[in-house]
């Protein structure tokens, strides 16, 4: 059977029913501090808008596999369900779509007033090629901050040495070994009304 391409945008992501996983990285003197208290410590700008990523290949290929300056520590930060759908029903596209606001004006409020704002980016292979679905980005500032480092998190895990061995197996050559270490992220059910808003409602953008 010829595998059926995954709707254009959905969230994949590893998740319990309580939790789910998103990826961040930073630089060593905030990620292991962070990985070590399970919280950020006090070096970490609350001011700044901090962005979330469900998908693990999509962290690579911003990051470098840990490469990148400033992104060397490599984070799997487990947050609660319940947090998660908040930051989507408060959030607002980072983009302006005609289908979703009645002009470019009323899309620039909504953003403004928006603790949360959703980027729709292709996914990427094991190469960090773009995919033909995308993968979602959430973007937090002011109120969804404080909740994301406050309330949201459950665990905080290091996970930089993963993404090094992954990288080694794909710079081999070895790629079905290199997926067979991939976290799994299958589709995560969210309430369609909590996602609605941050759907096109026609066409692709």
């Amino acid at each position: 059977m010829t595998p059926q391409t995954p709707p254009a945008r959905q969230i994949r992501a590893a998740h319990t029913p309580d939790t789910l996983t998103v990826y961040q990285a930073y630089p060593p003197s905030i990620g292991r501090p962070a990985a070590r208290d399970g919280r950020f410590p006090a070096s970490w700008k609350r001011e700044r808008m901090t962005w979330i990523k469900p998908s693990f290949l999509w962290m690579m290929y911003r990051c470098g596999w840990g490469a990148k300056q400033g992104q060397e520590t490599v984070l799997a930060v487990e947050i609660s369900r319940a947090g998660f759908a908040w930051a989507l029903r408060h959030a607002c596209l980072s983009h302006h779509d005609r289908a979703v606001h009645a002009d470019h004006d009323a899309w620039r409020r909504a953003l403004r007033a928006a603790p949360t704002r959703v980027q729709w980016d292709p996914e990427r292979d094991l190469l960090l090629r773009p995919l033909p679905y995308r993968s979602l980005q959430l973007g937090l500032s002011g109120e969804a901050v404080a909740r994301y480092a406050d309330e949201w998190i459950v665990a905080i895990e290091d996970i930089t040495p993963l993404a090094h061995r992954v990288h080694g197996l794909v710079r081999d050559g070895d790629l079905d070994a290199a997926r067979g270490l991939l976290p799994a992220e299958p589709p995560c059910p969210v309430d369609e009304s909590d996602l609605a808003h941050l759907l096109p409602s026609r066409g692709e953008s």
